[in-house]
């Protein structure tokens, strides 16, 4: 009953929103309040669904403690596995840009060309530039 007038209330969200009334030129701020009290009215029978539904659960936990139980361990369950995959994603991402990092230092630095410390970098650096032609 609950989820069939919520479903008859945002239904008449939407038609107020796209009804010919509105179409043809009526006050915006007439627009505003009708799909601000449909939207109300939605959110009303929205909690009353919710509250609906806790009072189901609370009678289940009540009646049942056991399936409750059981319901919270596969969520958890699920949860885990879904944690996990995403750590195994950010795992494989990781490995590939520390394979990156490396391939990038091993193209600009051979292990017997490596400077040891930073005036021999800058020597090493300085040796690749050009020298200035001399002016005649």
């Amino acid at each position: 009953m609950l989820r069939v007038t919520s479903v008859l209330l945002l239904q008449a969200c939407f038609a107020s929103l796209v009804s010919q009334d509105y179409v043809n030129g009526t006050d915006q701020e007439e627009i505003r309040t009708g799909v601000e009290q449909c939207i109300q009215k939605f959110l009303d029978v929205a909690r009353q669904t919710e509250c609906f539904f806790l009072q189901k659960r609370l009678q289940l936990s009540v009646q049942k403690p056991e399936q409750v139980i059981k319901e919270d361990v596969t969520e958890l369950r699920s949860e885990l596995q879904r944690k996990e995959g995403l750590i195994q994603k950010h795992l494989a991402k990781l490995r590939n840009w520390q394979q990156v990092l490396e391939d990038i230092n091993g193209q600009h630095k051979k292990p017997s060309e490596m400077p040891q410390g930073p005036l021999a970098f800058l020597e090493q650096a300085s040796a690749n530039i050009p020298a200035p032609m001399k002016q005649t």
